[in-house]
């Protein structure tokens, strides 16, 4: 199956290259021409100047985007060069009402739209480990199998066009409880004296750890937040978890939260900071006390 790759930002060139392993990849696309121009040579693949000339080329197209409006756009301008029976599989992260817009962009000229967001991080599409979260037809995704595998470990078919959007909202649901709660269970321990790092390997093998946990709590350790997923993305995604909830008239604490901590990294400039720079913000929790019961220069 001849698949070309749009986006290739930090999971997009990881998976792309997984597809190019597999002999899969024919085209990749990007934004940024020169981006993808040297990727392609890397490869050797195409690079074709527009969406319409890929779409031409290929029987199913992977995408991976940052944003609703950008999911929309590609899917317009992919549309009129699809085959019949062409596959588009979108591994952004959007609302389930754009996937469904998506997916009504592709209906008239024949082609099946997919929604298979992805978690795993930086290091799951490195390695072809993600889970990859899917809403669409059974046989489009059972067509679609062979990209599946060059990607991910762990896949599943949730229901209808959205499912697999409302099941990565349902993962980054959780994903923010786990990114506070690491944070500040890591400015607890440093305020405690304890060493960081042995803390990190002994606590990464008891019953609170997790994935976050093991790969994400070093950058604490460390003072550094080099990006693996940013925070204005995860921002993103919690405003449509938000607006999903929303619907039911109900806001969720953790999401509130935890999108008022992001708003405040971003007024900071760390916005393209890993998440774990969450740790700034519960670090300063203890420093603002320590000042508070500092004995002033007239204590006795």
């Amino acid at each position: 199956m001849r698949t070309g790759f749009v986006g290739l930002g930090a999971m997009g060139v990881h998976m792309a290259r997984n597809l190019q392993r597999a002999g899969l990849l024919a085209a990749v696309w990007n934004r940024t021409a020169g981006k993808a121009q040297s990727l392609a040579a890397e490869l050797g693949v195409s690079a074709p100047a527009t969406l319409g000339e890929l779409a031409g080329m290929c029987e199913a197209v992977v995408s991976c985007v940052s944003a609703d409006a950008d999911v929309l756009e590609v899917a317009r301008a992919l549309a009129p060069g699809l085959k019949r029976g062409a596959l588009m599989l979108d591994c952004s992260t959007v609302g389930a009402e754009t996937a469904r817009a998506a997916a009504g962009l592709l209906e008239p000229v024949g082609a099946e739209f997919l929604d298979c967001p992805v978690s795993g991080g930086v290091e799951g599409a490195r390695d072809a480990r993600l889970a990859i979260m899917v809403g669409g037809a059974p046989p489009a995704f059972e067509r679609a199998q062979p990209i599946f595998k060059a990607l991910g470990s762990t896949v599943t078919l949730f229901g209808p066009t959205g499912s697999g959007q409302a099941a990565k909202a349902t993962n980054q649901i959780m994903c923010a409880g786990i990114i506070e709660a690491v944070a500040e269970a890591m400015a607890f321990a440093r305020a405690q004296g304890l060493p960081l790092e042995p803390l990190i390997e002994t606590l990464g093998k008891g019953a609170g750890s997790s994935w976050y946990f093991v790969h994400r709590a070093p950058n604490m350790a460390r003072g550094a937040y080099p990006a693996g997923f940013r925070v204005r993305l995860h921002e993103k995604d919690l405003r449509i978890c938000h607006d999903m909830a929303a619907r039911f008239g109900v806001a969720l604490p953790v999401v509130e939260r935890m999108l008022r901590e992001y708003a405040e990294l971003v007024a900071r400039g760390y916005g393209d900071e890993d998440i774990s720079a969450t740790f700034r913000l519960k670090e300063e929790l203890f420093e603002r006390t320590n000042i508070m019961k500092a004995p002033s220069r007239g204590d006795a």
